[in-house]
């Protein structure tokens, strides 16, 4: 039996869910299809999911298709979850991309068609609510070789469009022909080679299978029309499924290979690990390399059948499988054996901050453990505890992950929280070359440790590194990890608080005492170094060497590509001005308008609201983070420190001793 990872993606309610529930229904796993309004579909389990009627995260279900059997993965369309989407991607073999048959192609719809290319993911388009009004199948073909990608191949038309008879009409073989031929002709040289001989000898046969190769390359669509609603149009793109899409490559008794793509906890609290198997099989009681050289024992395992997950004793290369017992998993590792030559997925950092706030204070300590679990299952969302204030800052990509949070903490872990206003995410740069040292036995160091440090910009991109410029025998190794763990910890916080990327650290001094001991007595730790004299001085140190440096504080910026009549441009540019955007390129195709520019994360909420008045609410904004640039006017913004604070000496060697006295 073959198996195929198919995912469906869709920009926010063009009908991706109720498309699932079709499906499902079409191949005989559900009696009856769920409704999205209601609450009541398979994929949607999140009570959030269900009030809102939008998916959040990821989920599987699986059919069989006469000899495939299918993992059908519904993701969620709404762009604060886009990150979500692209974990999924990793584990696809192909995908059906959604859009509106009325709307047409929306900014999500081209953020995803451009992860989609870039992974050159094989995809089929599903040109969705036919039966509404307003729909039209021409209209929207212009649209999405316009905006999406002019490699696409209708298979068919639709009748009665925007009624409940609406209905799809695959094309026949002599309406076909001639559309393959032309299309698939530019990728295939012995094709056209064979048409110019004789065109007679290029069968409709040899057509279907070229279009079935190049679909498989991911450099042709076929665009297949129907509505979910009333399944029109659905038992043919089951069968295009089945066709056109690529069967799981699959090597169960090679070396175990496979990804987490999804992380949730059970009734027990426990962690439960969604993985994609590329390579080997995993049974029961396997122990599995996972990140960082870790190990894990897989204690029980579920695979997906027949719409639901069931027990069994092994997962085997191409299927999906929930596993059991692997306490340090997260989102994105990697089980057994990494994969080779997969491209590399670009993951958005996220953009924004905001102050989780327990509506009781009694339930401080509550929200600190629920964050914590939050943030193991997921490495993109990255927590910030201040001990001072004893307040806890979550990263987020907008402000609908805020709702997600609440309900979860409510829902999951009982606990009711606000949020205070939400920042942008700055970083800090080193401007040039700064270096400090501090030798051990000499004041004003309190600490027997010498540590010399010296810090370098690097390239935009690059993160943080640290080398050594001293022999590594010179000192316990313990010494030399102490150091370079507290450098790393100590840029999450520069001079104005960000944290501190693209630069080499470079260790240039070190030093210790050794080890003393009284006859007859113990380790004196008062006259020989320690692993807590290494990680008290060098905050101190790298602080020195980033005050000679300097730093910049960058802000992150999106780029922004909006589409509006073009006679409301003039009225839209002076918005533009006041949010800080920079406009790049503006053209202009007949009655409407596409201008690309970049514009600062801090000014994307404002610029949304106040868009639709300008623009008689056809103005279509998309954007995604781009880059960081240096902050504009003004002074830098500061960040509020959460550490014991090394650029003040005096505070800080007072708390040191507190604690470590203490």
């Amino acid at each position: 039996m073959h198996l195929l990872n198919l995912g469906i993606l869709a920009h926010v309610d063009a009908g991706k869910t109720s498309l699932t529930e079709r499906l499902l229904h079409t191949v005989g796993v559900i009696d009856e299809v769920g409704s999205v309004d209601d609450g009541s579909t398979q994929t949607d389990s999140l009570a959030l999911e269900r009030q809102r009627g939008i998916t959040i995260k990821s989920a599987v279900v699986s059919f069989a298709v006469d000899d495939v059997t299918v993992n059908l993965i519904d993701t969620p369309g709404h762009p604060d979850f886009i990150a979500e989407v692209e974990r999924v991607l990793s584990v696809l073999d192909g995908a059906v991309l959604v859009i509106s048959a009325v709307e047409g192609v929306q900014a999500q719809t081209r953020v995803l068609m451009r992860t989609l290319q870039r992974l050159r993911i094989p995809t089929l388009v599903f040109v969705n609510k036919i039966d509404r009004p307003g729909a039209q199948d021409e209209r929207v073909l212009r649209n999405i070789s316009a905006r999406l990608t002019e490699a696409i191949v209708p298979m068919g038309g639709i009748g009665q469009p925007g009624t409940r008879d609406a209905h799809f009409t695959p094309f026949d073989a002599r309406s076909l022909g001639p559309r393959l031929l032309d299309r698939l002709a530019e990728r295939d040289d012995g094709l056209l080679a064979a048409y110019v001989d004789d065109e007679r000898a290029v069968s409709y046969g040899r057509l279907r299978a070229v279009l079935a190769e190049q679909t498989r390359r991911a450099v042709v669509h076929p665009v297949f029309f129907g509505s979910a609603v009333t399944g029109a149009g659905v038992p043919e793109l089951i069968a295009g499924i089945k066709e056109l899409l690529p069967a799981a490559d699959s090597d169960p008794d090679g070396p175990v290979s496979g990804t987490v793509f999804k992380v949730e906890r059970g009734p027990a609290g426990e962690k439960i690990a969604y993985a994609r198997m590329f390579s080997g099989t995993v049974r029961t009681r396997d122990r599995l390399l996972m990140r960082g050289g870790e190990e894990g024992k897989v204690t029980a395992i579920s695979v997906f059948d027949s719409g639901s997950d069931v027990r069994a004793t092994e997962v085997a290369a191409g299927r999906i499988g929930k596993l059991w017992g692997l306490a340090d998993i997260r989102i994105g590792d990697c089980l057994g054996m990494p994969r080779k030559g997969t491209a590399e997925h670009h993951f958005s950092p996220p953009t924004l901050e905001t102050v989780v706030v327990p509506t009781s204070p009694a339930d401080n300590g509550a929200l600190h453990l629920a964050l914590t679990q939050l943030a193991e299952q997921d490495p993109l969302i990255d927590l910030r505890h201040d001990e001072v204030r004893k307040e806890i800052s979550v990263s987020l990509y907008g402000e609908v992950q805020k709702e997600v949070i609440q309900a979860t903490l409510a829902d999951e872990f009982g606990v009711a929280v606000t949020f205070r206003e939400t920042t942008p995410l700055c970083v800090e740069r080193p401007m040039g070359t700064g270096a400090a040292v501090e030798f051990n036995g000499k004041d004003p160091n309190p600490f027997l440790a010498t540590v010399g440090l010296r810090i370098d910009p690097a390239p935009t991109g690059s993160g943080v590194e640290f080398r050594l410029e001293v022999e590594l025998g010179s000192m316990p190794y313990a010494f030399f990890k102490a150091v370079e763990d507290t450098v790393r910890e100590a840029l999450g916080q520069g001079l104005n608080g960000w944290r501190v990327t693209d630069c080499t650290v470079t260790m240039t001094h070190c030093g210790y005492s050794p080890r003393q001991s009284h006859a007859h007595q113990g380790f004196d730790k008062s006259m020989s170094s320690t692993g807590a004299d290494f990680r008290g001085l060098t905050p101190l140190v790298v602080m020195a060497a980033l005050r000679e440096a300097g730093t910049q504080v960058y802000e992150p910026m999106h780029h922004l590509r909006l589409e509006l009549p073009a006679d409301t441009l003039g009225a839209v540019l002076p918005l533009l001005a006041r949010q800080r955007a920079v406009p790049r390129t503006t053209e202009t195709h007949g009655t409407s308008c596409v201008l690309e520019g970049r514009v600062p994360v801090a000014r994307v909420h404002e610029l949304e609201q106040q868009l639709p008045a300008l623009t008689r609410g056809e103005g279509e904004l998309e954007c995604a983070f781009d880059h960081y640039a240096p902050v504009a006017g003004g002074s830098a913004p500061d960040r509020p420190r959460t550490d014991l604070n090394p650029l003040d000496r005096k505070e800080y060697l007072l708390n040191v001793t507190r604690r470590v006295g203490g």
